[in-house]
């Protein structure tokens, strides 16, 4: 009767260490995710203020200014869904019209030499190298988290009080994990 006893503090013991060790993983999961989308709230901002700084130059280029702004738009209505897997297609997406958008100044010597395009453009390279530090962290975390929830014991304490497996965050090119390229020429 005694063995039992002790069995069953210690299993409760473990399921209560397991318990916190799963709402800790969650927590800095919606941390990290929350670190996420003040990055890509910057980052929308920022291409909204370059599309305005280009307008001014480009009148004729209005079709490439309007597919930045509505992928721009889709990626704000992504990021406010909260879900990884959309935030991420959208992300791609703005990423390739802002290629196009770059490749657009390129003909305009007098908006490359602007300061305010400059600073613009600077302050978009600092946040994309933010946004990438910080998909590396949320995705380390929930690396983490879906680990423990898919290994025993914690996968018993997981499904018995509700843990779920988080997404990752990942584009659809690899090659958009990597800041812009900007030359400030």
């Amino acid at each position: 009767m005694m063995w039992l006893s002790l069995c069953l503090v210690v299993a409760v013991i473990v399921g209560l260490v397991v318990f916190n060790r799963l709402v800790q993983l969650n927590n800095r999961a919606a941390g990290s995710w929350s670190d996420i989308d003040v990055q890509l709230k910057r980052r929308h901002d920022l291409v909204g203020n370059l599309v305005e700084a280009v307008k001014g130059y480009a009148h004729h280029e209005q079709q490439v200014l309007e597919k930045v702004t509505a992928a721009r738009t889709s990626a704000e209505g992504a990021r406010a869904g909260g879900h990884p897997g959309e935030a991420g297609a959208a992300e791609s997406a703005l990423s390739g019209e802002m290629g196009k958008l770059f490749a657009l100044v390129e003909a305009y010597p007098d908006l490359k030499a602007s300061e305010r395009f400059a600073d613009l453009q600077r302050a978009l390279i600092d946040v994309e190298d933010d946004l990438q530090n910080a998909r590396r962290y949320y995705n380390a975390i929930v690396r983490d988290l879906n680990t423990r929830i898919q290994s025993f014991p914690d996968l018993i304490v997981a499904r018995t009080v509700g843990f779920r497996e988080r997404e990752f965050f990942s584009l659809d090119d690899r090659s958009e994990a990597a800041s812009p390229r900007v030359e400030l020429s």
